[in-house]
């Protein structure tokens, strides 16, 4: 028969198993592959894996948000967040929801500090129909590589919709798919803005860390995949 104690170290026990348990299966959901062989980047619960500006971003309803900034509050270059780990050739899934004028932007092989356009490549998330926006270049445009490649213009789904975006990087060939169209398909070796190639020295990376890029823009990522090539 067992005494008080025995079933209080029972109990004690069963606890912790269940805590190991519950813990194993959050760490195997993060990185649970899909038919296609997508991992997830965000969980849906918290910034696990991710790592910079975590007070920028928030989690709501199981989805990544960048917070708009606040009264008075600045802009500010360093509003990004980054992944723990870095990569070279993938395949990046996500979905994003822009409110009017938003601007954020997803790092490319990016090193964790610096100029993400310069030191990395930027690839831009931007409602480019806005009036503020309006005599954007095409190295501007939503989903180019900034100031690098230009991106083709009008299959952005209208503000407060969901679009879902495929960035594919692989050696030196680029290729953005935005809602179906594919709107980049750039050679790294033969880019079309060669004056601001001086500048930029991360388009000769084959490696780093993906990141998101805020500019105090509310904006909703949710459903995000990769596959490493």
């Amino acid at each position: 028969m067992k005494t008080g104690d025995s079933y209080k170290a029972s109990a004690l026990s069963a606890a912790c198993t269940v805590l190991v348990l519950i813990a194993s299966l959050s760490a195997l959901s993060l990185h649970a592959e899909d038919a296609d062989g997508f991992v997830p980047l965000f969980n849906g619960k918290n910034l696990d894996g991710w790592q910079g500006a975590t007070e920028v971003y928030a989690v709501e309803d199981g989805k990544l948000v960048c917070r708009k900034h606040g009264p008075g509050e600045k802009e500010s270059t360093d509003k990004n967040l980054f992944t723990t780990k870095e990569y070279a050739d993938f395949v990046l899934r996500f979905e994003f929801k822009l409110e009017p004028g938003a601007n954020n932007g997803v790092a490319v092989r990016s090193p964790l500090k610096g100029r993400i356009s310069e030191v990395g490549m930027e690839i831009q998330i931007l409602d480019d129909y806005a009036e503020q926006y309006k005599n954007l270049q095409p190295h501007q445009y939503h989903g180019s590589i900034y100031l690098l490649a230009p991106a083709k213009r009008g299959h952005l789904k209208p503000v407060g919709e969901w679009n879902s975006e495929e960035i594919r990087f692989q050696g030196r060939r680029a290729k953005v798919t935005l809602n179906g169209v594919v709107i980049v398909d750039a050679d790294l070796d033969n880019l079309e803005y060669k004056k601001y190639l001086d500048k930029n020295t991360g388009q000769m990376r084959a490696k780093g860390y993906i990141g998101f890029l805020g500019h105090g823009s509310r904006v909703e990522f949710r459903n995000i995949r990769i596959k490493e090539l």
